[in-house]
């Protein structure tokens, strides 16, 4: 047995503990002992390599393709409407993340050393599940509001940006004040061997007898947040949908409806994947792991655990392919911001085109001058 090892209960130095559990080290207090598993976890290639690797992906193609969003949504997208509010909130939580995320990269490659201290852990902590609950949220709000232009195409309410920016406030500040409890107890853990400093990694029990009082805060938030904040908008999500199909269904000999049912299927695959890549997996974990540690169980399977939250991150890459699904001025826009054209440009080609006829003949647009101009632009 290892120096280590003695100060640990049995249950936990035998070797087989994988609930990154630490013990205070009797000898310096200012330290934590951990057992052989978690150890040899902490300096393994599944954190110090695939871990950084997926961030590495998240970072380089999140921030460009949410940045570009962003941007389309400000200065490309004249008329705003509900969808297009919550898409650009949606961007706006994933950019707030991605920014972020360099310093994930930097503490996995570092061999899970945070150098960066307890408050700015704390920040990113924060930022990350801020991120996944938002992106929820918003995709919820998405939903919901996809269902009612469809099936109310008439309604004013579907054209009432006011509603969707009170929501959007709402979700913010409901994000925002329920992650304040990340900020209540501590995130980083000086670890013994190997000798680093961890953050958000190591839950340290005082009691081995009694360990719930150690992690009683976050367990309440995460069980709170797993079952309010991912269920019911999960609930939400379904149910917006199979509505959504039964009342494209009722009209399928429209062929514009045939359309927007197409869209929607695949606007729901996207959807579907997005949750159960990114939000199923690492809310099922985060309820299970802390259940487990409130109970003093050691064995749950960490490494898994990990990898469903780092999982959880790709949503900011996936999340730019429901705007492209979700809205034809988005894709428009894109493509225009991709080919430089400005606005002014745009603008002139519509208004161009539209003024033109098109001649089955010559398979070109044809102006009343006369004058023949391709389709090609």
């Amino acid at each position: 047995m290892d120096s280590c090892s003695c100060f640990l209960p049995p249950s936990i130095s035998n070797g087989r503990g994988r609930g990154f559990i630490g013990f205070v080290d009797p000898a310096n207090t200012n330290q934590v002992v951990v057992d052989k598993a978690t150890s040899d976890t902490l300096k393994s290639d599944l954190t110090t390599v695939f871990l950084p690797i997926v961030y590495i992906v998240v970072f380089a193609v999140g921030l460009p393709a949410n940045g570009m969003a962003i941007w389309v949504f400000l200065f490309r997208t004249k008329k705003k409407h509900p969808s297009s509010i919550y898409m650009a909130n949606l961007a706006l939580a994933d950019l707030l993340f991605v920014i972020w995320v360099p310093l994930k990269i930097s503490y996995h490659l570092n061999g899970n050393d945070w150098t960066y201290g307890e408050p700015l852990c704390k920040v990113m902590v924060s930022f990350f599940y801020g991120n996944m609950y938002c992106s929820i949220l918003f995709i919820a709000c998405l939903s919901v509001q996809r269902y009612w232009v469809v099936a109310h195409p008439l309604s004013q309410q579907r054209k009432n940006n006011k509603v969707a920016v009170g929501v959007c406030v709402a979700v913010w500040a409901f994000v925002w004040l329920t992650s304040t409890p990340l900020y209540l107890y501590d995130h980083t853990v000086r670890i013994k061997d190997p000798n680093i400093t961890t953050c958000h990694d190591v839950n340290v029990i005082q009691d081995a007898l009694d360990p719930f009082p150690s992690v009683r805060l976050p367990y309440y938030y995460f069980i709170f947040m797993g079952l309010v904040v991912f269920l019911v908008p999960c609930v939400v999500i379904v149910v917006a949908y199979v509505l959504l199909l039964g009342v494209l269904g009722n009209s399928m000999g429209d062929s514009t409806a045939s359309k927007n049912r197409r869209r929607a299927v695949v606007l729901i695959a996207v959807v579907l994947v997005t949750f159960v890549v990114c939000f199923v997996p690492s809310n099922v974990m985060l309820v299970v792991h802390y259940s487990l540690l409130k109970d003093g169980v050691a064995d749950n399977g960490y490494g898994f655990y990990v990898s469903t939250l780092c999982l959880a991150s790709l949503n900011s890459c996936l999340d730019p392919f429901i705007y492209y699904f979700v809205s034809e001025d988005f894709r428009n826009h894109v493509k225009n911001t991709l080919r430089c054209r400005s606005s002014r440009t745009v603008e002139r080609m519509r208004v161009s085109f539209s003024s033109m006829k098109y001649s089955k003949r010559s398979k070109s647009f044809v102006s009343d001058g006369g004058t023949t101009q391709s389709s090609s632009c």
